[in-house]
């Protein structure tokens, strides 16, 4: 009997009996587990990494929204738009025609060409479908990249304001990220002599992302040249180019694929995904495309973790890409209302006093300045004293659900997402506003 389990005969009376035999009477046997101490600690990697912020805002949030109170939900990095129907008319008839099975761990050779297609008509880089690797979803085929790449005690150069996920991703790798800081005055671009200066012998990847989430900050190709000229002085040091939100983008901004670049396309990692221009997030589908060596790697820890995209998704991904350059009308159009929201908050926030505004040009958020307002109090509520305070109180005071900035690396600003309609927009602007104003009037700024 194992050692750490054990049991107790409690004697229960059972009568057996059956046509002429006497009853006879037998005890049965109840088994008695005690309680037993179970390790429940975790280990040293995942301890390192953080949460996420905006999926515990969002979730808390919906959380409100269930429970009657009125909450705008303005936290989430989600095109509010419906998947173009024919996309989803493409997903339909693949389960239609039993197109439901395992696919290549790599992904279809279909979908690989047709990314191969968009990849050199679209950003000017050319790669074949063997140096293609889809994913359920970009997010999985960053933190594969980070994975394959990155060795205990690597750094990984993360310029700040930045993705959530990307510091916690180096943590997974055993890597450590060193974080730039940027300012609202550049437009959070990322300074090419701040980067030579923090570069070391241990530096190993670079993550730029443009258009940037949270900042909608677009890298111009001017600067991603000067940048380019610091890597290439730096051997061991790779790119991983986030383009994810590369369609949505407001003229006169262009978008510029870092690979493209002279003597970058074997030191980049691009990556993209279908979740935000062809508003796919539940859809699941990611891609990255560099040399076939990191590439293989990548797709050596994809076998082990989720073997290949689904087969639903990657017929619908086809779809998406053959409805014309850029996404065609449909992404047109989406842009289209993305612009008309920014230029709504951007207008409404920045006739507050305080508030400090970079335009963003692309994405769909708007990254303020709101720290003139720390140290202000709110009736009931306490002291502001950060980003996340301020959050607390929004939500409190004005049921607008934003995220703080600290989550991203800058601790003076708030995102909001404009993923949502404009009328829905200017009901949370309003709220806001009046929030902010009671805090003002509490202690002026």
């Amino acid at each position: 009997m194992d050692g750490a389990t054990k049991y107790s005969a409690q004697s229960h009376i059972m009568i057996l009996s059956s046509g002429n035999t006497r009853p006879l009477q037998t005890k049965r046997i109840t088994p008695v587990v005690r309680a037993m101490e179970v390790d429940i600690s975790l280990s040293p990697r995942v301890n390192s990494v953080k949460p996420s912020k905006t999926v515990a805002i969002t979730d808390q949030a919906t959380a409100l929204v269930q429970a009657g109170v009125p909450v705008i939900r303005l936290a989430a990095g989600e095109p509010d738009f419906d998947t173009p129907t024919v996309i989803a008319e493409a997903g339909m008839n693949a389960i239609r025609e039993g197109y439901t099975r395992y696919t290549p761990n790599a992904g279809t050779l279909e979908l690989r060409s047709a990314i191969c297609k968009k990849l050199k008509e679209e950003n000017g880089i050319s790669y074949t479908p063997d140096q293609i690797l889809v994913s359920n979803g970009a997010k999985q085929s960053i933190l594969q990249a980070v994975l394959a790449v990155c060795s205990p005690g690597d750094e990984v150069i993360i310029p700040a304001p930045f993705w959530v996920s990307y510091p916690e991703m180096a943590r997974l790798a055993d890597a450590t990220p060193v974080i730039l800081p940027t300012s609202i005055s550049e437009d959070f671009l990322l300074d090419p002599k701040l980067l030579e200066s923090k570069l070391s012998e241990k530096s190993r990847l670079l993550i730029i992302c443009s258009p940037s989430n949270p900042t909608g900050s677009v890298y111009p190709r001017k600067l991603l040249e000067q940048i380019a000229q610091v890597v290439a002085r730096h051997p061991r040091l790779l790119v991983l180019s986030d383009e994810i939100y590369e369609h949505i983008i407001y003229a006169p901004a262009t978008h510029t694929s870092f690979a493209s670049l002279p003597g970058m396309w074997e030191r980049t990692l691009t990556v993209n995904g279908f979740s935000k221009a062809f508003a796919m997030t539940g859809w699941r589908l990611g891609y990255l495309a560099g040399p076939k060596h990191f590439v293989a790697a990548c797709g050596k820890i994809q076998s082990q973790a989720t073997s290949g995209a689904s087969s639903i998704s990657q017929k619908a991904g086809v779809a998406a890409l053959g409805m014309g350059y850029a996404g065609g009308e449909a992404v047109a159009t989406m842009v289209k209302a993305f612009k008309k929201r920014r230029d709504y908050l951007v207008q409404t926030f920045g006739a507050l006093e305080g508030v400090k505004i970079s335009v963003p040009q692309g994405a769909f958020y708007l990254f303020l300045d709101f720290s003139s307002y720390y140290g202000t109090e709110a009736e009931g509520f306490g002291m502001i004293k950060d980003s996340e305070s301020l959050c607390r109180y929004l939500l409190d005071k004005g049921q607008a659900a934003v995220v703080p900035g600290d989550a991203f690396g800058d601790d003076t600003c708030i995102r909001i997402s404009y993923a949502a309609s404009l009328s829905t927009l200017q009901a949370a602007a309003d709220k806001i506003k009046d929030a902010l104003i009671s805090l003002r009037r509490a202690v002026p700024v």
